[in-house]
C-alpha cells in the first residue's frame, strides 16, 4: 500500500472510533433509550460524517451487546440486560476480579498508593451521589462520576495483576461492565455498602494481602446478590 493509502486508512479508522466512542457516550449515559431506533443516516448528519463510519461504528457495538440489528429494520438500542444475563455477566467478573486481586497481593506495597487515591475519589462521589437522593434528585452527571470512580478502584488491582490476559478478558467485558454497575445502582444503601467492601479490599492489601483475593469475591458476590433481588 502506498504512504497515501496508508494515511487515508489511517484517517478512515480515527474517525470510525470517534463516531464509536460518542454512539458509545450516548448509549451509556441514557442519552438513547432501550429499544430506541438508531437510524444510520440519521445519525451521520448529527454527527456531520458519512454513513460509513456510522455503520462501522454500530457493527462494533453489536458485538459488544449494546445494540441489536434486526433484517430489513436496522440497529436499535439493546433492551436492558435481563436475570440470567446479569447473573452471568457477574460469574464472569467474580471469576477474572477475584483472581486478579489474588495476583495482584504479592504487589500490594506497590498498588497501595493508586488504590487509596482511587478509593478516596470514589468515596467523595458516593456521598455526591447519597446526597442527591435524598434531595430528591440524581443527576446524570452524579451517577457517572461514581459508576467512573468505582470502574477506576477495580482497574487498578487489575493493572497490577501482572497477567495482561487476565486484564485483556476483563476489558472484553467493556461497556457490559458498565451496564453491570448501572443495574448494581438502585439507591443510597447500594452505593454506601459498595464503599464499605471495597474499604474491606483496601484494608486486606494494606495488612492481610492473601486475603484480597476473598474480600474481592465477597463483593462482587453481594452486588450480584443486592442487583438480583426482586428481578
Amino acid at each position: 500500500m502506498s504512504e497515501g493509502g496508508r494515511h487515508l486508512d489511517v484517517q478512515r479508522r480515527a474517525l470510525r472510533d470517534q463516531v464509536h466512542d460518542r454512539i458509545l457516550a450516548d448509549l451509556l449515559d441514557g442519552t438513547v433509550q432501550p429499544g430506541e431506533r438508531l437510524s444510520i443516516d440519521t445519525l451521520a448528519r448529527e454527527l456531520a460524517v458519512s454513513p460509513t463510519p456510522v455503520r462501522e461504528a454500530l457493527v462494533q457495538l453489536e458485538r459488544t451487546g449494546l445494540v441489536t440489528r434486526e433484517a430489513l429494520k436496522g440497529y436499535r438500542v439493546a433492551p436492558p440486560l435481563d436475570r440470567e444475563q446479569l447473573a452471568e455477566l457477574f460469574e464472569a467478573r467474580l471469576m477474572l476480579e477475584e483472581r486478579a486481586a489474588t495476583l495482584a497481593a504479592p504487589r500490594a506495597s506497590e498498588l497501595l498508593p493508586a488504590l487509596r487515591a482511587a478509593h478516596e475519589v470514589h468515596e467523595a462521589a458516593s456521598h455526591d451521589v447519597v446526597h442527591a437522593h435524598a434531595v430528591g434528585e440524581v443527576p446524570l452527571e452524579v451517577t457517572q462520576r461514581y459508576f467512573e470512580a468505582d470502574g477506576a478502584f477495580h482497574a487498578v488491582i487489575l493493572e497490577h495483576a501482572g497477567n495482561r490476559y487476565v486484564h485483556e478478558m476483563h476489558a472484553s467485558l467493556g461497556a457490559l461492565t458498565h451496564r453491570l454497575r448501572q443495574a448494581a445502582l438502585r439507591g443510597p444503601s447500594d452505593v454506601i455498602e459498595a464503599i464499605a467492601e471495597h474499604r474491606a479490599i483496601l484494608d486486606a492489601f494494606a495488612s492481610q494481602p492473601d486475603a484480597a483475593g476473598d474480600r474481592m469475591r465477597d463483593h462482587i458476590a453481594n452486588v450480584r446478590d443486592r442487583s438480583l433481588s426482586g428481578r
